[in-house]
């Protein structure tokens, strides 16, 4: 009974995620960008959970690997280095355009080494300065993709990459309406689905992940480091598995932003951004998918909707208090009433086992000293008859 019922849930959720575009399609586009927005946040979401949810390293530069991910993308479909290097021009005459094929594995491989790359100075350390040291990071890069522009143009520096190709796939490019007997789907509704499949993909990597040996290992690890190194875990190798893999799904979802934008700048990877996903992460459930979805989809929606209520605040004073600001501070509140509510987040983790107190009816095998009597549990006495009390033995 109880599986047919996650099965018919499961239908209904996916029947919902398909129509939801086309209900959103009814009121803008607009409506639909938010959508796309808020799967992108999901994948960034369940990436940083591998990070912080699963291995318990708290990273706050994750934004820099949304970036890599964002920039190889420009670079290898955009005009920005046949324009400036004529060597690469004479060798792509044509422009480069790169699959989608072809983007998706190298946007993996190359956020997973610059995950690993951050992860490998990183081993020795914990809690604050863990912070600290990625969130350096993470404006290193912000700072290198904005200098980058001499002695060789390659990122452009503050002007950002624009001109970027929308994904091309089988002959279907997403950046054009498509029409189908008379219906047509726009531009955004297409890159719902294929945002859609990349979260649908991620969240079954995450769960396989979750319930398999090297998933234990890091929430070992998460839960006492010391204790993990004891039982034999590779401490070392387990972190750099977790920045690696946390890394390249931040590198996708870069790479699906630039081309659905079709122009980046290095603001657009600031340390708001970084803030921002770990708060998802937070504020929905560390180390729970569903809580983790649930906290992307929030943060990422909230925005656009609190701006139909910072306006008329903004018109009821006068244009004094900007929107922007009353927006941020209604996030904040937000934020700051959700963790008074729900300290552990919106949907936690459901907690596994039982205390013994809680346990009835169970004997403990503890060498006979603790033995099953009706009801409870109750200690054999230490007296034998006459008075004398009995002498303790331990059983090897």
């Amino acid at each position: 009974m109880q599986k047919k019922k996650s099965i018919v849930l499961f239908i209904l959720a996916a029947i919902a995620l398909i129509v939801l575009p086309h209900i959103l399609q009814q009121f803008g586009n607009a409506w639909v960008r938010i959508a796309d927005t808020a799967l992108l946040y999901c994948l960034l979401a369940l990436g940083l959970n591998i990070v912080v949810g699963y291995a318990g390293l708290l990273d706050l530069g994750y934004v820099a690997f949304y970036a890599i991910g964002a920039y190889m993308y420009a670079l290898l479909n955009s005009s920005q280095l046949t324009d400036n290097f004529p060597a690469i021009a004479a060798m792509f005459p044509g422009g480069l355009h790169t699959p989608l094929l072809l983007v998706i594995p190298l946007a993996l491989g190359l956020a997973g080494v610059f995950g690993v790359l951050l992860g490998a100075p990183t081993l020795k350390l914990r809690g604050d300065y863990l912070a600290i040291v990625t969130l350096g990071f993470g404006e290193i890069i912000r700072v290198f993709m904005n200098t980058l522009d001499h002695p060789a143009n390659i990122t452009n520096g503050a002007k950002g990459i624009d001109g970027i190709d929308s994904v091309h796939f089988f002959g279907l490019n997403l950046g054009k309406p498509l029409t189908i007997g008379g219906y047509t789907l726009s531009s955004v509704t297409l890159y719902y689905y294929l945002f859609l499949v990349f979260v649908l993909i991620t969240l079954v990597i995450s769960h396989r992940l979750q319930n398999s040996r090297v998933g234990r290992g890091w929430m070992a690890i998460r839960e006492d480091e010391i204790a993990a190194k004891a039982m034999g875990i590779n401490t070392r190798n387990m972190k750099l598995l977790a920045f690696g893999m946390g890394a390249s799904f931040g590198g996708v979802s870069g790479a699906m932003f630039a081309s659905f934008q079709s122009a980046i700048t290095p603001e657009s990877f600031n340390l708001n951004e970084s803030v921002m996903i770990v708060a998802m992460v937070v504020l929905g459930g560390i180390g729970h998918l569903p809580g983790v979805i649930l906290g992307a989809v929030l943060l990422a929606t909230l925005p656009e909707v609190l701006r139909y209520v910072a306006g008329p605040l903004q018109a009821l004073t006068d244009g004094r208090l900007d929107a922007s600001i009353l927006r941020q501070l209604f996030i904040a509140l937000a934020m700051i009433i959700i963790m008074l509510v729900r300290p552990r987040g919106l949907w936690p983790s459901p907690d596994h086992g039982k205390s013994l107190a809680s346990a009835k009816g169970s004997p403990v095998p503890i060498d006979g000293s603790i033995q099953q009597h009706g009801s409870g549990l109750e200690a054999p006495s230490d007296e034998v008859p006459g008075g004398a009390a009995r002498p303790m033995s331990i059983n090897p």
